[in-house]
């Protein structure tokens, strides 16, 4: 089973530990700015708005708190940067009209349904995703990509961070046409594990970039929707939504109660006139303790049981002109670890996002130099550290951290200058 196959080397219990080899890149002369996105009438964060600079394909979005980071060229700061949410009217300001700690506020867009549910009547909301699922070929982007992204992970035993890997890749990003699969090249990374919160078999639960680019569900079809998975999920229209002003139908998915095999259960918003997919929010069944821990765990101890309680997972795609593309991706999994003889358990909960924020169309065969690309089952090496250079992005755009990681990151800094 495919599907099977890619969790098993994707997430793993690893004791394996990769070298990095750092490429710096160079700086240029850029404006930072820092805001925040709200909802106009609750006042409360929007998570995962796009921010966009128009007439270039520079953009970032918010964390968890709504607040956002970008770094922004000095030739693009009399433009103009788009902020969109789903559900929400799209805001345009100039570029240096935003005053850092600003709060940029949304305003909900109105749906009206009757549209919506004339044309939903020739269609039920299974054929609706078969159909996107096929327009691959005619409004994805089917030109060799070269992708900037920033990628963040983090492992938690409890609520206490025990590591944190951040890193700057580039995805050589194939043709949505071919079956040709993406790879990665590390431009930047760092990382720090405190041992002291793992158990003793020095967890790891691995991730990696690739965990997150696979969330690519028009790419990878084959890891969530298969030809033979369709029949096994009971697909329903929710109510519909707005975003970018256009109407987006929502469709809800859920395994049929016959089956025992883990699947997902979710939403997919989908572009009411092209039928594209433009977000995706689904989760695992891991009511099968057993089957939903194959899916995850490849190596552990004999005396100890490990399995998901909990994997939620979001992508966003974005649109330029007329063509669609991978934009963001989050990945949640919470895992229980029961070992004989001892008392209590122990629960650690891995968090990667990946967002593109920055890309170009190559002419040219993507992936000259192979040396430099890394494996999908590659773990960022502690070696691989920059904490303690406040400028070790350079101008690179990075997904501001929430006031967790922030702290940690500060934590770690203070341990570096004692040593």
């Amino acid at each position: 089973m495919k599907k099977l196959a890619f969790y098993k080397y994707i997430f793993t219990i690893s004791l394996f530990i990769f070298n990095i080899n750092l490429v710096l890149a160079q700086d240029i002369d850029f404006k930072e700015i820092e805001a925040k996105v709200i909802d106009s009438e609750t006042k409360s964060p929007l998570v995962f708005t796009d921010i966009v600079i128009e007439n270039s394909n520079i953009s970032t979005v918010t964390n968890s708190e709504g607040e956002f980071i970008l770094k922004i060229p000095n030739n693009l700061l009399e433009g103009r940067i788009t902020i969109s949410h789903l559900g929400y009217e799209k805001r345009e300001l100039k570029a240096s009209s935003i005053v850092n700690h600003d709060k940029i506020l949304l305003t909900p867009a109105i749906t009206q349904l009757n549209e919506v549910n004339i044309k939903t009547t020739t269609q039920d909301a299974r054929s609706i995703v078969e159909e996107t699922l096929k327009k691959k070929s005619s409004i994805y982007n089917n030109n060799n990509t070269l992708m900037t992204a920033f990628y963040r992970e983090t492992i938690k035993k409890r609520r206490r961070n025990a590591s944190l890997s951040e890193a700057v890749v580039k995805i050589h990003k194939q043709p949505y046409n071919n079956l040709r699969r993406d790879h990665i090249e590390l431009i930047k990374a760092r990382k720090n594990t405190d041992y002291s919160k793992l158990d003793t078999i020095a967890l790891k639960l691995q991730g990696g970039p690739f965990s997150n680019l696979y969330t690519d569900i028009i790419k990878y079809p084959e890891f969530i929707f298969t030809t033979e998975d369709l029949p096994l999920y009971k697909f329903s229209f929710g109510n519909s939504t707005k975003i970018n002003d256009r109407q987006i139908y929502v469709v809800n998915f859920k395994q049929k109660k016959d089956n025992g095999t883990p699947l997902y259960y979710g939403k997919l918003y989908i572009d009411a006139e092209t039928l594209a997919l433009t977000n995706a929010v689904y989760s695992l069944n891991v009511s099968n303790r057993e089957l939903s821990s194959q899916m995850y765990v490849r190596k552990k101890p004999r005396k100890v049981d490990v399995y998901p309680t909990e994997a939620t997972y979001r992508v966003n795609y974005r649109t330029t002109n007329g063509k669609w593309h991978y934009a963001y991706s989050n990945i949640s999994l919470t895992f229980k670890v029961n070992w004989k003889g001892k008392l209590f358990n122990s629960i650690y909960t891995l968090n990667s996002e990946m967002a593109i924020t920055d890309w170009e169309i190559y002419d040219t065969k993507l992936v000259k130099i192979r040396s430099k690309l890394i494996q999908p089952s590659t773990i960022l090496s502690e070696k691989a550290s920059g904490f303690s250079d406040p400028r070790f992005w350079g101008a690179y755009n990075i997904i501001e951290p929430e006031k967790s990681i922030e702290s940690a990151i500060k934590k770690i800094q203070k341990q570096l200058k004692r040593t």
